[in-house]
């Protein structure tokens, strides 16, 4: 374990400006807070946090990040508080804990595929300061290294298989291949021992056989090169054993034929030296075809650059060889850790940060590092969220997505009984919008049905199929029974009573495949009455028919129909129940119901009147109102006050007109009925703030 001095020194070492100070009083708060706590290996918990500091103080990190990694763990795992942290170390080394923190208590859901890549995609989303996203990575690096220690073989494996499936793969996303392979090596040997044993064992007899062949082949090309006059650094390694693992199970081979088991990396100082390099490779050794990659023309999407071949040596081995300058080394090496070392006195504008596609999002003139750090994003999912069942399963949303979409993403049947949800244990609206790692409960009542009006505000596709899904077929149910009773309407209004096989004859002579099919044409007006009558009851048609509309008693019941599926309530005039109304049917059309007294019933229309009713019991409506208000203070909030006191609830408020004294409103207004609506009306013309109150 890093002692204090050592800590520090190592700091000092690549940024002498680093605080000296807050690095030893983070040392300090971090071993009184862990105090007597010990870890699976015997040595004290707080060794732990000193030694992932250590690992990022080999990647040259700001001491901010050295800090955070110090006391990661003690608002998780000890007395220590949020605001203790913030008090002593500042503002941004609490946010630094506090976002490690909050990755730490995320549990992996890792048992599929697609659990494991969503909780990836959810940890880049989350990370917005890549120091965070840093800080995990080498905490879990630590916690594979000492993973032997730990007793139960499950946990081991499960532990393992998290570090294969979530943060090698993430270490990996980042550039950061150094811990990746480190990474996927411990893990591999928890989780495929045999194997991990088996191919360790065949490197051993490589050894024993050819000695210490990479050193002789690096030396060569070394030396190769430097004879044309290229000064380069050449290094070489054996392949990691999950890497070898890896290939000889996709290529189904052994270890005796998989041929490119040594690698190794040409170091130069410019990239034209790069390609040099290469071309005298080639010169010397043949190329093995369709293994050479251009990765500085095109470097990967996490900023990797390099040129990739492989040659067959004069020992007719395959090996495969690396090129590239320094700092592209630094890059593959560290990855974005390499861009967070800040030199002495080197200005904020030379802080070279290149932009990376679909990763990282920095700010293209940044005035200070601390700047640059602020506004680094993880970009790649930024156009998607990710939010938690109460249970901890993470489900994946596009942008936009509200409680009804998460409902849906779950389950289908969750999304048609949705009646309500709760964001962070607190109750919002179905419309209000989905954060990164918000916690949702969808509160749910077996008759609810999903509703029309949440098509407006939806984001999924799979949310809008299962409205429109629900919305097809209650439509259906309600357009065949809103047909059937205009059916009866107009059998009622026959000279004689209808035969039993009418209904049979008509259908046939309709052209219809069947009842139902009939009475949806009859409620879109696709068949005519007078043809339907004439189906019926042939020679009715033109005979003495009861005049319509009909008395309002034999009037229609629209009760217990879903306004704006099998009929539409006109915006024109806003019938509320206890209206006199009435319907206008027109071809391929949902019933349009009118109060009586509509302008657009007296100025003519060309469709067929029907004569509606409320049904019994039937409740609530949105009525629209004028008003007018004088211009006093407090005005509006007596006419609000009127609303709240009648039990009324505004839907839509708008300022029409503004005329000296007098401001003219008009007001969407929910009610129970008429007379509901009648007492609200008589409220407001006795307020003496109100000038006038009258219904549109």
């Amino acid at each position: 374990m890093l002692r204090q001095y050592e800590l520090v020194e190592k700091v000092k070492a690549y940024d002498p400006d680093a605080d000296e100070a807050l690095l030893n009083r983070a040392y300090v708060f971090s071993m009184k807070a862990h105090g007597s706590q010990m870890r699976a290996s015997g040595d004290p918990y707080f060794s732990h946090p000193i030694e992932v500091a250590g690992i990022l103080t080999d990647l040259k990190l700001d001491d901010e990040t050295i800090v955070t990694a110090i006391l990661h763990d003690t608002i998780e795992d000890t007395v220590a508080t949020h605001e203790q942290i913030e008090k002593l170390f500042g503002p941004s080394v609490a946010r630094l804990v506090d976002g490690v923190t909050k990755l730490s208590k995320i549990e992996a859901q890792s048992e599929n595929e697609r659990a494991a890549e969503n909780l990836r995609k959810f940890l880049l989303a989350l990370s917005d300061d890549i120091r965070v996203l840093l800080v995990k990575l080498a905490d879990r690096l630590h916690n594979m290294r000492t993973l032997h220690h730990v007793p139960s073989e499950d946990k081991r494996r499960r532990i393992a298989r998290e570090t294969m499936d979530i943060y090698a793969p993430l270490a990996e996303r980042i550039g950061m291949y150094e811990i990746m392979n480190e990474m996927q090596t411990l893990a591999f040997r928890q989780l495929e021992p045999d194997a991990y044993a088996s191919i360790m064992r065949r490197l051993s007899q490589l050894h024993a056989v050819g000695g210490d062949l990479v050193s002789r082949i690096g030396l060569g090309l070394q030396l190769h090169l430097a004879d044309h006059g290229l000064e380069a650094d050449v290094m070489g390694r054996e392949k990691h054993p999950y890497s070898i693992w890896k290939k000889m199970a996709e290529r189904h081979i052994s270890f005796e034929q998989l041929s490119d088991v040594m690698a190794f990396r040409v170091i130069v100082e410019q990239a034209e030296d790069v390609y040099r390099a290469l071309g005298l490779i080639h010169q010397r050794w043949p190329m093995v075809p369709g293994r050479f990659k251009d990765f500085i023309s095109t470097p990967k999407r996490n900023g990797y650059s390099s040129l990739h071949t492989s040659v067959i040596h004069d020992s007719k081995m395959r090996i495969e060889i690396q090129l590239r300058t320094r700092e592209m080394h630094l890059q593959a090496e560290r990855g974005l850790a390499a861009h967070w070392a800040y030199k002495e006195g080197k200005p904020a504008t030379e802080v070279k940060v290149p932009w990376i596609s679909d990763l990282v999002e920095i700010l293209d003139h940044a005035e200070s590092p601390e700047e640059l750090l602020e506004h680094t994003r993880m970009a790649m999912y930024q156009d998607r969220i990710f939010a938690f069942t109460p249970k901890g399963e993470l489900i994946q949303l596009p942008k936009g997505a509200t409680p009804v979409d998460f409902a849906y993403a779950v389950h289908t049947d969750l999304g048609d009984q949705t009646v309500g949800a709760k964001v962070n244990s607190r109750v919002v609206p179905l419309r209000t919008l989905l954060d990164n790692g918000d916690q949702v409960e969808i509160l749910v009542s077996k008759g609810q049905h999903p509703q029309p009006s949440w098509l407006r505000f939806v984001a999924t596709g799979k949310a809008r199929a299962g409205i429109r899904r629900f919305v097809r077929h209650k439509e259906r149910d309600e357009t065949v029974l809103l047909g059937r009773k205009i059916y009866e309407e107009i059998v009622e209004r026959l000279p004689a009573p209808l035969a039993k096989e009418a209904l049979a004859r008509a259908i046939k002579k309709l052209k219809v495949e069947d009842a139902d099919a009939l009475m949806i044409a009859i409620a879109k007006r696709r068949v005519d009455d007078d043809a339907l009558i004439e189906a019926l009851m042939p020679g009715a048609a033109g005979g003495d028919i009861a005049p319509r509309p009909p008395s309002q008693r034999t009037a229609i019941s629209i009760k217990g129909l879903t306004a704006g599926v099998a009929y539409t309530l006109a915006p024109c005039c806003h019938p509320v129940p206890g209206d006199r109304i009435v319907g206008l049917r027109r071809e391929d059309e949902s019933i349009e119901v009118h109060a009586i007294g509509c302008d657009t019933l007296a100025n003519g229309t060309d469709a067929d009147w029907l004569d509606l009713a409320w049904g019994d019991g039937s409740d609530g409506g949105t009525a629209r109102l004028s008003v007018i208000l004088r211009d006093v203070a407090g005005a509006l909030g007596t006419m609000a006050g009127v609303f709240g006191a009648k039990g009324a609830n505004i839907v839509n408020l708008a300022l029409v007109h503004r005329d000296g004294s007098f401001h003219t409103f008009h007001i969407d207004l929910e009610v129970h009925d008429l007379a509901h609506l009648h007492a609200i009306l008589a409220a407001l013309r006795d307020a003496d703030a109100v000038s006038s109150a009258e219904r549109l």
